[in-house]
């Protein structure tokens, strides 16, 4: 049986400065607990990893039910993900929110496409491009502060990737979503689409393989999110190699995959906020959030800040607490400071999730 009441003593990641708090009925204080059991007692400690574009109610070819999404959603606790931004799943996860043994959640709904203009039976498909308002305004109401939209996808009259939506219409559903408290996202893989959606005032940008220097700028300037999945950009030539009916997209989704890691390194350098996802669920299995970290080191954020873009500022960019009063109990406890050696985050000692020892 798991303990209720837990206490740390440590070093914390980040600052190396001494920490100590203790654990009552899943939630931090830092009021000592009388007689709960010690976790750790000068091992490295930080809060549970955020996967910031994770889909646990996705996988291929099959419709999810709600125990193989507790399973994906076990898959990435026992990776040290706590915390995951769900954007976009067909399947309610919410039944999820019960199990404290499952990360915490923050959803975004259906996705938002066009008939035939994304994968089907994923989301929610608009016949007229003007009803993109009322169903952003429908989906605030079923996710937990996040609308997920389609930007682009391939047109299978013009045979490449081509934007779903005019910009006016997303101005609207931008500016309806903000009006009920929610902040939008899209999925865009090319340039074209990027435009619109950035000058109509996306909060956040998945995948984002095509930007350019402008854009990137513009991004920088009004604090717009990215989030890169570099481990799923990894997966742009397998889908080109089974895309042979479309040629120039083939050849689109080729280039975009060889200039990738230069387009993010310069979206580090310009200052955009980055963000890891790992978008487990479709081509990537679940539990992979520390290849994502591995690999945003590798293009210029550096260790300290990859670790960052999955844990600080990915908690208070999505608004959630680290390890203060009251916060829910998700903590990793590591044997090394993994900003000197990011492998000590593939073998946490102990990873506590919702107050649970995993």
């Amino acid at each position: 049986m798991t303990p209720s009441q837990l206490h740390f003593r440590g070093r914390a990641v980040g600052s190396g400065e001494p920490i100590e708090f203790w654990v009552d009925g899943g939630v931090i204080t830092h009021e000592a607990v009388p007689g709960a059991v010690t976790v750790t007692d000068g091992g490295w400690i930080m809060p549970g990893l955020v996967d910031a574009h994770n889909h646990v109610g996705i996988a291929p070819g099959l419709g999810v039910t709600i125990e193989q999404a507790r399973a994906f959603a076990y898959a990435d606790v026992r990776a040290g993900a706590t915390l995951i931004r769900e954007v976009g799943s067909p399947l309610d996860t919410h039944p999820l929110d019960a199990d404290s043994r499952c990360p915490q959640f923050i959803r975004a709904g259906k996705h938002i496409a066009r008939p035939k203009r994304y994968i089907r039976d994923y989301g929610v498909d608009l016949d007229d491009v003007t009803d993109l308002p009322a169903e952003v305004a429908r989906q605030t109401g079923a996710g937990d502060g996040w609308v997920k939209l389609v930007g682009d996808w391939i047109d299978r009259d013009t045979g490449d990737l081509a934007p779903l939506w005019p910009e006016d219409v997303l101005r609207e559903a931008i500016s309806v979503a903000h009006e009920r408290g929610a902040k939008v996202t899209a999925h865009v893989f090319g340039t074209e689409a990027l435009y619109g959606l950035i000058g109509a005032g996306i909060d956040c940008i998945e995948h984002g393989t095509g930007l350019n220097d402008d854009l990137i700028a513009v991004m920088a300037q009004q604090r717009i999110g990215l989030v890169p999945t570099m481990i799923q950009v990894e997966n742009f030539p397998a889908i080109a190699d089974g895309a042979d009916r479309f040629p120039a997209y083939q050849q689109h989704m080729r280039k975009l995959y060889a200039d990738a890691p230069e387009t993010f390194a310069n979206a580090v350098a310009a200052g955009v906020d980055i963000y890891a996802g790992t978008d487990a669920g479709g081509f990537v299995e679940h539990g992979r959030i520390v290849d994502e970290v591995v690999a945003l080191a590798g293009i210029g954020l550096g260790a300290r800040a990859a670790i960052d873009a999955a844990c600080g500022s990915a908690r208070n960019w999505l608004g959630v607490g680290l390890l203060d009063d009251g916060d829910r109990a998700d903590v990793l406890v590591l044997s090394g400071d993994p900003i000197e050696d990011l492998t000590a985050l593939r073998a946490p000692e102990t990873i506590v999730c919702g107050g649970n020892i995993i």
